[in-house]
């Protein structure tokens, strides 16, 4: 494969994607404007062309596809830039930070007959490739609810709250795993460190099937814990992306006596997984979209499909917790 990918933003998560860009022997040109982090690259990424010039950038020919992973704030006009200079285009979450610039990227992809993809690297984790198969297959039984957690202390933002941040990844999971989209939202949310920017929200999303999903996120927490549990009326996992055994099961039983529901409880089983590194398969995944000319698993509708989620528990939370009612774009 041709070296032609551009990572733009190497920094705090960039620096992942220029690593695997680089081990899938494809990566181009890194551009930052950070001149310490270039002249720490150079020696590491041998024959890995760098400029601090986005628009120099998106000039070259040679390029066929560019990789965002900017500030939440510039994914809408450099995702937008980079399409419109013919450039297929990997923008990390979230898409953008109104639906109507979602919206407009997606159309503008579609015009132009580009690749536009979402950075939802769970979505490309085996453990939640296998926990999709255990919930399609009835393994589980009927779903009944779901509850994620993605708590830890640390990198705080001031261009984004804590819910764009972090809740996008399980947000886009559940809806991977219910493939349905909710009927209603609210949430609610703390701003303790910067006013006006909540560092703790839990958004609670229903849906016609009558499954109700939680999403609790902080980064204000004493720990690291990310969790995804989905009960089933027949057994239930847990997906723990901090522990080494990454996927739970738990053939839990509820017996009724006397018509009362007692628990049964049976001892965790640990489900086989693939070894393998989810954004080296995000980024797998990315390059043979482009060479195939196919929608990736987190296309552009995908992301916009969470941005609505996420614009409508903004709104929510603006209105202290006032649920609301939300149809999908079509």
């Amino acid at each position: 494969m041709k070296k032609n990918i551009a990572v733009v933003g190497a920094g705090y998560w960039g620096k992942n994607l220029v690593r695997n860009f680089y081990e899938l022997e494809v990566l181009h040109t890194i551009c930052d404007a950070d001149k310490d982090l270039v002249n720490k690259y150079e020696s590491q990424f041998s024959g890995v062309k760098f400029t601090d010039s986005y628009s120099h950038l998106l000039d070259d020919s040679s390029l066929k596809a560019v990789v965002i992973a900017t500030p939440a704030a510039y994914h809408y006009q450099m995702a937008k830039e980079a399409l419109l200079s013919k450039k297929h285009v990997f923008v990390e979450k979230p898409l953008a930070l109104k639906v109507e610039q979602g919206e407009e990227l997606v159309n503008l992809a579609a015009e132009q007959g580009l690749i536009l993809m979402v950075g939802h690297i769970l979505r490309y984790h085996p453990a939640i490739k296998k926990l999709k198969e255990l919930v399609s297959t009835g393994e589980l039984g009927k779903i009944q609810y779901i509850y994620s957690n993605r708590l830890n202390i640390g990198k705080i933002r001031s261009e984004e709250n804590i819910l764009w941040s972090f809740a996008p990844h399980d947000i886009s999971v559940i809806l991977f795993l219910l493939n349905e989209f909710p009927e209603t939202i609210y949430a609610t949310g703390g701003s303790y460190l910067q006013k006006q920017i909540p560092d703790v929200t839990l958004t609670t999303m229903g849906f016609k099937s009558g499954v109700k999903a939680h999403i609790f996120v902080s980064w204000l927490h004493p720990f690291k814990e990310q969790k995804l549990v989905v009960v089933g009326d027949r057994k239930m996992v847990v997906f723990d992306d901090v522990s080494t055994e990454k996927l739970l099961l738990y053939p839990h039983k509820i017996k009724w006596i006397e018509r009362i529901p007692v628990a049964c409880k049976a001892e965790a089983e640990t489900v086989p997984i693939k070894k393998e590194e989810p954004l080296k398969a995000e980024c797998k995944h990315f390059l043979e979209c482009i060479e195939n000319n196919q929608i990736p698993e987190t296309d552009g509708n995908e992301g916009l499909r969470v941005l609505q989620i996420l614009q409508i528990s903004q709104e929510s939370m603006s209105n202290d917790g006032l649920k609301l009612s939300i149809e999908e774009k079509q």
